[in-house]
């Protein structure tokens, strides 16, 4: 059973797998987006903010060894020591007062050839605040509770003033 495994097969073995991540993160950091398949983009996803979370980490440390040992730590999941580096010394600085969510992933429809679903996964510029929900129709809800009292008046003033009076 899969219980709790959260892992992205892809449909290629482990190496194969930890590889091409490697390389999609590589061309993410390198270009800031690609066009890759949506599955892939939802895989790496995960992968890349782990890695920019190690990032974060060895700007934040006040060791020369805890930095060197986060940076080893990525470049053995990245293999690029230029994509790191780019990583590390540029990328992390727009980073540093967000708490996850460091990529957007855009879907871009099917591909002519054989109609995978083609996304574009891209970093979150470091000012911008992501997704901003409207806010919600608190006065609408409020303004239709008022109108059902005002009804509700009305309703009463006219039954009071139909029904005759008692002598």
């Amino acid at each position: 059973m899969r219980h709790n495994k959260r892992k992205h097969k892809l449909g290629v073995s482990g190496p194969h797998r930890s590889a091409m991540m490697g390389n999609l993160a590589t061309a993410l950091i390198t270009h800031g987006r690609i066009e890759t398949t949506l599955s892939k983009a939802r895989a790496l996803r995960p992968f890349i903010e782990k890695i920019i979370t190690l990032a974060k980490k060895a700007e934040k440390a006040n060791d020369a060894a805890r930095k060197l040992h986060y940076r080893r730590l990525a470049i053995s999941r990245v293999r690029d020591k230029k994509a790191v580096a780019k990583l590390f010394d540029e990328l992390v600085t727009e980073f540093t007062e967000r708490n996850g969510g460091y990529t957007r992933i855009y879907k871009l429809g099917q591909r002519i050839g054989d109609a995978a679903e083609m996304a574009l996964i891209e970093f979150v510029d470091g000012n911008d605040e992501g997704y901003n929900p409207k806010p919600k129709k608190k006065a609408a809800k409020k303004a239709t509770k008022k109108a059902a009292k005002k009804a509700a008046k009305k309703a009463t003033k006219k039954v009071a003033e139909e029904a005759p009076a008692e002598e």
